[in-house]
């Protein structure tokens, strides 16, 4: 659970007042441990056109790597800058979404770190510029489920995932 001074800081970064998180533990993305809850309201969309900036500056003059080669050779701990179109994001608060290559194909999953941000629940569609760490994760029968149940791509029966843990995020619509 969250101590008062955590709650006051996270409710800050999400524009909500401390006690829209005092129900935390209820309906809390499983997949990690100290997920946020989500009782609290995600960030709105940017206006068309606009970038929506969170967490920490991405780094410029990097290449991007494709988010098929992501897919295709993880390398666990490697930080990496990705470019694609979000497909999709967790519907209750924003604290993951599912980013794919600009012409479709297989998606990658991006939580971020720490928890420290989050995006909109509508972000669908939007460009994003992601930099991050490559992280396999082997998931619990119910971790995979309740990313189903959120909106999750991940095929039926897997319990493998690879994800990227967002250090910054730049979103354009």
């Amino acid at each position: 659970m969250l101590g008062d001074m955590h709650r006051y800081v996270l409710a800050a970064l999400l524009s909500v007042s401390p006690g829209a998180l005092a129900h935390e533990g209820k309906g809390d993305c499983a997949d990690e441990p100290g997920a946020p809850s989500h009782q609290a309201k995600a960030t709105p969309r940017p206006a068309s056109g606009a970038v929506l900036l969170r967490g920490e500056p991405i780094a410029s003059g990097r290449p991007a790597v494709p988010v098929s080669t992501v897919l295709a050779q993880p390398e666990d701990g490697r930080t990496v800058l990705v470019e694609g179109v979000v497909r999709r994001a967790c519907t209750q608060m924003g604290c993951w979404m599912e980013l794919a290559g600009a012409g479709g194909g297989p998606g990658v999953r991006v939580t971020f770190k720490d928890h420290g941000f989050f995006v909109p629940t509508d972000s669908a569609g939007s460009k994003a510029r992601v930099q991050g760490t490559v992280k396999v994760a082997q998931l619990s029968a119910a971790q995979a489920e309740h990313l189903r149940a959120e909106g999750s791509a991940l095929p039926a029966g897997a319990q493998r995932e690879v994800r990227l843990i967002a250090t910054g995020v730049e979103l354009r619509r």
